[in-house]
């Protein structure tokens, strides 16, 4: 649907827009992390986001490290490049754009990068669900570790349990020994509180009858599930991975993938996300006009579960 203004508005992004954006960017059915409304409206202090209605609706950010963007709502078509190419003008690029889109920009007016710090993991719920194979033999210990250790229970995480997800990631916070806007305790503490208002689910896990860690995440789309935050009470060695393979043994059959979003260039979640051998790495790009001289970009190829059903 197109939403024809005389002008641009702009406004900034409050959970009010749900109505508006959920299913919008549900129908996108691209596997990145941003397009979806939990992961806006969570972040929405860190991008400064605003919502823009022009001939179409887009989300206006800055990204982490400081470059102006817009993000589109809808899938971009063909007949979109005459109006995205005055768009961009008016930032420093689109972004996130999927790969699958790059054709559509392939006139040789625009050019394409991507950081490696913006870059999504994703993994088979099969891997997460298995630990398969001598590369994850230290994964498979530490949940066995976990499970001979401590009497352990996993449970959905639902309303009457949200007191100790809060506790939990209290803990979480303590532990990290940083201020509150250091992290993204904030974020994940809005999170718990518009648990079922965003239509995020999850579990929760327990280690000798104590809350030990807890998962939030949502379908992204059909084959994708996106974890959005994964907090847990480290002095229980091997919470995590008994996490991320119970959580990944319950999902039902038609996801194929695991979403664990971007690592920022932070070294800590780098080595971590890389230490469960992702299956891709999801590229963002971000797509300028071409200065001149530069030379042409190759188009690249898609993600398979980012084509259009």
């Amino acid at each position: 649907m197109r939403y024809i203004y005389t002008q641009m508005v702009t406004e900034t992004l409050e959970l009010r827009h749900k109505e508006l954006l959920y299913e919008r960017l549900k129908t996108i059915d691209i596997p990145i992390a941003e397009y979806s409304f939990a992961n806006l409206y969570l972040f929405r202090k860190a991008h400064d986001y605003h919502v823009v209605f022009d001939q179409d609706i887009f989300i206006r950010g800055i990204t982490y490290d400081g470059h102006s963007y817009l993000m589109p709502t809808c899938w971009i078509d063909e007949g979109d490049i005459g109006y995205l190419r005055g768009l961009v003008e008016k930032v420093d690029f689109l972004f996130p754009i999927a790969e699958a889109w790059l054709p559509v920009f392939g006139n040789g007016e625009f050019e394409f990068t991507f950081k490696e710090g913006d870059m999504d993991y994703v993994y088979t719920v099969e891997k997460m669900s298995t630990f398969k194979g001598r590369r994850l033999h230290k994964k498979r210990n530490l949940l066995k570790q976990f499970v001979t250790t401590y009497h352990h229970e996993a449970k959905p995480l639902t309303q009457d349990l949200l007191g100790d997800s809060l506790f939990i990631l209290k803990e979480w916070q303590t532990e990290t020994g940083l201020a509150e806007d250091q992290t993204d305790y904030i974020p994940c503490l809005e999170a718990l509180h518009l648990y079922d208002t965003l239509v995020l689910c999850g579990g929760i896990y327990y280690a000798e009858g104590e809350p030990a860690g807890f998962i939030i995440g949502e379908e992204l789309n059909e084959e994708t599930f996106v974890l959005h935050f994964a907090k847990a009470r480290t002095n229980f060695k091997g919470v995590y991975q008994y996490m991320f393979n119970s959580f990944s043994k319950i999902l039902p059959p038609k996801y194929r993938y695991l979403n664990f979003e971007q690592d920022l260039d932070e070294e800590t979640l780098r080595v971590a996300k890389s230490s469960y051998l992702p299956d891709m790495m999801l590229k963002k790009m971000r797509v300028a006009l071409k200065k001149e001289g530069a030379p042409v970009n190759p188009v690249m190829h898609a993600f398979p579960s980012q084509n259009r059903s």
